[in-house]
C-alpha cells in the first residue's frame, strides 16, 4: 500500500506495464487538484504516479535482513572465505585446473589447500619473539635491578 505525501492512498489497476515487471500506483486527479503539496509532489503531471517492481516486497525483506547483526556476521565470514579462494586463484594459480576429470580436480584442489594451510601454519609457528624496547630492559648491578636510562 502506497500513500502520497498528503496521506492519500494510491491505487493500482493490477496491470503490468513497461517491461512486464512494473505496477503503476496512481493517485486520483481529484485528490491531486485540490492538494496543497502538489507543487512538491507532482508539479508536471495532473496526478501522482509511482512505478513499483513486482519484486519490491522481496527487496524490502532483503533490505530488512541486511540490517541485522546475523547478516553482518555472515558477510564477514563470506569475505574471509572469498579471500582464501582469491588467494588460491591468484597466488597459487588455481584459476585453471590442469588435471582432467573430477578426481584430478579434487586432487589439485586438495594439494593447493594443503599448500595454503602450510603457509598459514608457517606464519603462525615461526613468529619471532616480541622485541622489548631498550628502556624497559634491566641490568643487575650489585644485586638490584637498574634501568638502562638511569645508568
Amino acid at each position: 500500500m502506497y500513500t502520497c505525501p498528503a496521506g492519500k492512498t494510491l491505487t493500482t489497476t493490477g496491470k503490468l506495464v513497461n517491461d512486464g515487471e512494473t505496477l503503476l500506483y496512481l493517485a486520483s486527479t481529484r485528490d491531486c487538484r485540490s492538494c496543497m503539496l502538489k507543487a512538491r509532489c507532482c508539479p508536471k503531471t495532473p496526478f501522482r504516479r509511482v512505478p513499483r517492481s513486482i519484486y519490491e516486497q522481496a527487496r524490502d525483506v532483503a533490505r530488512a535482513l541486511a540490517k541485522t547483526e546475523a547478516f553482518e556476521q555472515s558477510r564477514r565470514d563470506r569475505k574471509r572465505i572469498e579471500m582464501l579462494f582469491a588467494h588460491l586463484k591468484r597466488i597459487l594459480r588455481l584459476g585453471r585446473l590442469r588435471l582432467r576429470g573430477p578426481r584430478g580436480a579434487q586432487f589439485e584442489f586438495t594439494l593447493a589447500a594443503i599448500a595454503q594451510n602450510l603457509r598459514r601454519l608457517a606464519k603462525l609457528v615461526a613468529r619471532p619473539p616480541p622485541i622489548v624496547p631498550r628502556h624497559r630492559r634491566c641490568m643487575s648491578v650489585q644485586g638490584g635491578p637498574v634501568s638502562l636510562l638511569s645508568a
